[in-house]
């Protein structure tokens, strides 16, 4: 059987930059083990599959090259990009149901993407000595004044701060002791970002999800969505600046993306987070199941 699959960067700063999600549309005759096989032979960190919804404008589940998971922001915008660019869709709001919820995205009229993620959930915060060791680094190089924490707008992961760009950059993971964390801790990974930037973006950042087949990532919608509730709650960005605020990603792996995420805010609490941005270079791939 021959099944007809999309593949598009998302969060794309440039051309070459961005993070590669498979799409396959019209995904209702297929099984869970098939999805779990195309997404194995496509290879991207995330595929997602659009099937009909009796909830929703329509259902979308994702899997990476191992497993399925709730939610994925870019193969979110990859998905709705790719449905405007083959005019399934016109620009306006959308629901999707997914694993996480019921969620909104909004198709803008250039043709960029804003997703609602779930409002942010905290948990614990983890020793420096741990997660340093996993990164092959030093305490003195995690940023003082802020905690290593786990937090969810619809996937759990481990915010890391480092104290400057170069730290970051040089980080040399143990994916092995990562994977051992991540499975400890329920997590889907780490979010490793400092308050430095090559754009005058807010945060310049890099994610490690080898447990689920994904040493690192270049762009991620739903971490940066996480970042962004947990850099409010710490004080390092403003109720003014949190509606419009630019994450940088992938430079390491030489596919820059640019994430923005949008917190609306009410009384002082958080009452909507958005994540987006664009994608680009769709192209045609038919998978042989």
């Amino acid at each position: 059987m021959k099944i007809q699959a999309y593949k598009l960067n998302s969060f794309a700063k440039s051309i070459e930059g961005g993070n590669p999600a498979g799409i396959v549309l019209n995904a209702d005759t297929l099984s869970e083990n098939d999805m779990k096989k195309i997404a194995g032979i496509l290879g991207f960190s995330e595929t997602a599959f659009v099937m009909k919804s009796g909830l929703a404008d329509f259902k979308v589940r994702f899997f990476t090259p191992n497993d399925e998971v709730d939610l994925c922001g870019h193969a979110t915008i990859g998905t709705y990009s790719a449905m405007s660019v083959l005019g399934y869709i016109k620009p306006g709001n959308y629901s999707q149901e997914t694993k996480a919820g019921i969620l909104n995205v909004e198709v803008k009229d250039d043709l960029s993407i804003m997703m609602n993620q779930n409002l942010p959930s905290f948990y614990e915060t983890l020793s420096k000595d741990e997660i340093a060791d996993s990164l092959n680094i030093t305490k003195a190089e995690i940023l003082g004044d802020l905690p290593i924490q786990i937090v969810s707008t619809g996937l759990k992961d481990i915010i890391i701060p480092i104290k400057n760009i170069d730290i970051l950059n040089y980080i040399n993971p143990d994916f092995k002791k990562i994977e051992a964390i991540s499975q400890k801790y329920n997590v889907v990974g780490y979010h490793v970002f400092t308050l430095e930037s090559l754009n005058t973006s807010k945060a310049h950042c890099r994610n490690f999800a080898p447990l689920y087949g994904i040493p690192e990532e270049s762009a991620t919608g739903t971490s940066n969505g996480a970042l962004a509730c947990y850099l409010l709650k710490y004080g390092k960005i403003t109720c003014d600046e949190a509606e419009s605020i630019v994450f940088e990603q992938g430079y390491s792996m030489k596919k820059p993306s640019e994430i923005i995420a949008s917190l609306s805010i009410r009384d002082g609490k958080i009452i909507e987070v958005k994540v987006g941005g664009k994608a680009l270079n769709l192209s045609e791939i038919e998978v042989d199941l």
